[in-house]
C-alpha cells in the first residue's frame, strides 16, 4: 500500500478520520493526500469556521496549509483542492492518482458547503474503483490488532479477501474468519463451509494468526458488528454486492447497514 486519500472537510468527524489515516499511514509505510472539494472556484471571502476552542477567518487554502505544517512531521503529506460535485471529483482523483485506499468519516456536521462527508459517504463507497475505508468520529483506537472478514453465501464474500490480507500481514494482525448465515438451510451451510474453507487455506499459508467461527441469526450485519465489538477487534471488512448501472451503483443492505451501524471502521470493497 504506498497512496491513500483523505476527503476533509474540516468538520470533527473527517478531522478525526485524518488523524487516525496518518497513525495508519506510519504503519504500513504509505503517503497521504487531502483532498478537499468546494462546488465554486470563487473563494476570495475568507470564510469562518467555528473550531472546538476558537472561531477562525481563513481561506480554505490557508486551512489545507495548515494541516500539511501541523501534521507532516516527516511523512509524504500533500493536498489538493477541488470544485465540483463532491463524490465524483473524490473518485475521479483518487483514480487519477492511482491510490490503494480512501479513508474518510462516515458523518460530518451542518455549517460550512454542508459540512459533506455524511452526504457523500454512500456514492463514494459506491463509485470508488479502490476499497474504502469508513471510521466512526467516537472510535479512538489506532492499532489493528485483528480484523473481521465475515463470509456469507454469495459468491462475491471471497473477493475482499487478497486485499484484507495484504493489509494483515503488514500489520501483523490476526484474521477472524466467521461465517454468517440467516438460516439453516443444508445448501446455504454447505456452501458457506466450502467458502470458509477456501479463505482459510489462503489466509493461513502467508501465516496469519487466524480464528474461525459461525453465527446464526436474523441479521447478518448486526451478527457481524455484535460479534467484532466481543472479541475487541478494529476492522471489518467487507465486499459491497454493488446493485445497478455504473452510474446508478447501490449498495446492498447488508453493506449499508455496516457502515452505517458500526462503531467499528468498516473496509468496503468492490466486488469487481
Amino acid at each position: 500500500m504506498k497512496k491513500i486519500l483523505v476527503p476533509v472537510d474540516f468538520s470533527k468527524d473527517s478531522m478525526h478520520a485524518l488523524k487516525y489515516s496518518l497513525a495508519l499511514a506510519t504503519k504500513v509505510g504509505a503517503g497521504i493526500k487531502i483532498i478537499h472539494v468546494r462546488k465554486e472556484k470563487d473563494y476570495a471571502h475568507p470564510f469562518l469556521l467555528k473550531g472546538v476552542e476558537a472561531e477562525y477567518e481563513k481561506t480554505v487554502e490557508d486551512f489545507c496549509k495548515m494541516l500539511i505544517e501541523n501534521y507532516k512531521n516527516g511523512q509524504n503529506l500533500d493536498f489538493v483542492i477541488a470544485w465540483g460535485k463532491i463524490h465524483m471529483k473524490i473518485t475521479e482523483q483518487a483514480q487519477k492518482n492511482e491510490v490503494d485506499l480512501i479513508i474518510m468519516g462516515t458523518h460530518g456536521v451542518s455549517g460550512f458547503e454542508e459540512f459533506w462527508i455524511g452526504s457523500n459517504s454512500y456514492r463514494i463507497i459506491c463509485q470508488a474503483q479502490c476499497p474504502v475505508l469508513t471510521i466512526q468520529y467516537g472510535f479512538t483506537k489506532k492499532k489493528i490488532t485483528k480484523i473481521i472478514l465475515p463470509i456469507d453465501a454469495y459468491g462475491e464474500t471471497r473477493q475482499k479477501v487478497p486485499f484484507t490480507t495484504e493489509l494483515a500481514v503488514i500489520l501483523g494482525s490476526e484474521i477472524h474468519i466467521v461465517e454468517v448465515r440467516s438460516t439453516n438451510e443444508a445448501g446455504i451451510k454447505k456452501r458457506l463451509k466450502k467458502y470458509a474453507d477456501q479463505v482459510y487455506d489462503y489466509v493461513t499459508k502467508r501465516n496469519i494468526i487466524t480464528v474461525r467461527d459461525s453465527l446464526y441469526g436474523s441479521s447478518i450485519s448486526d451478527l457481524t458488528i455484535a460479534y467484532a465489538v466481543h472479541v475487541g477487534a478494529e476492522l471489518i471488512s467487507i465486499v459491497t454486492s454493488q446493485r445497478g448501472t455504473p452510474v446508478n451503483m447501490r449498495l446492498s443492505t447488508i453493506a449499508q447497514e455496516m457502515v452505517n451501524h458500526s462503531p467499528i471502521p468498516v473496509l468496503s470493497i468492490h466486488p469487481s
